[in-house]
């Protein structure tokens, strides 16, 4: 028993260290971490059965889309150059967009609206950059556009973008307006943390800690795999709470 003890310790220790740096990486709930320094390298290997396992698979099609995304930018990229249909600048905006390139898709919705786009999809997605970019001013008239248009576009996430720029430009009465109604449907993690925020920069402290609470209480009722989308604004919650003011 103690020659096999031998065999198989660094190997244990190996697998609590990559359980350890993934769960500081991802932060699951916090019983884990008991789990994995107290029932050693079984819990660890639990650990990394339960949570990082489905990340790995997620990662790899992601990274699989991620590499088709590419490869369709650099062919719409040569097209473009050619043929200016609308279409194809809407779509080269759309995979830049889900590439993080912000300005590059900013780029590809101006050129698309400047070309005769009527849908609302472009407008949208330019006040979406623009306000991801912090230049909300430029953003208001796309996204007012299509709140116009259609309130609950993207999920009333249209209007939880418009009350951000709104927000951010100072307009907090018609801010705090706009995310109550888009709020009275949306559950968005985004749209919940920027209503906070604007309650914050008021003084109204117990309202914006209510919430970004909102926030976390979702997780008790969300799917693993959900919660694993959502983590990065769990974090950006338990982050603004401890901001708060006690």
């Amino acid at each position: 028993m103690g020659l096999l003890s031998s065999i198989f310790f660094p190997w244990g220790i190996i697998l609590q260290a990559l359980a350890v740096i993934h769960f500081i990486r991802r932060r699951p709930n916090t019983y884990w971490i008991f789990i994995i320094l107290f029932l050693g390298p079984l819990g660890a290997l639990i650990y990394l059965l339960v949570e990082a396992a489905p990340d790995l698979s997620f990662l790899s099609r992601q990274s699989a889309r991620g590499f088709s995304r590419r490869k369709r930018i650099r062919e719409l990229e040569a097209l473009t150059q050619v043929n200016t249909a609308v279409g194809n600048f809407e779509e080269l905006g759309d995979l830049y967009m889900d590439e993080g390139h912000l300005p590059q898709a900013r780029a590809a919705f101006d050129k698309a609206i400047n070309g005769g786009s009527t849908t609302l999809d472009p407008f949208y997605r330019r006040g979406a950059c623009a306000v991801l970019m912090g230049e909300p001013q430029p953003a208001i008239p796309d996204l007012e556009h299509v709140v116009a248009k259609e309130p609950d576009y993207d999920f009333h996430r249209a209007q939880g973008l418009l009350a951000h720029a709104y927000a951010l430009t100072g307009q907090k009465e018609k801010a705090e307006a706009l995310f109550r109604q888009a709020t009275l449907t949306s559950t968005m993690s985004e749209t919940y943390l920027n209503f906070a925020a604007l309650l914050a920069s008021e003084g109204r402290t117990a309202e914006a800690r209510d919430w970004a609470r909102k926030v976390l209480d979702k997780a008790r009722a969300m799917p693993a795999y959900l919660r694993r989308r959502e983590r990065p604004w769990f974090r950006k919650a338990s982050k603004f709470l401890s901001r708060l003011p006690a």
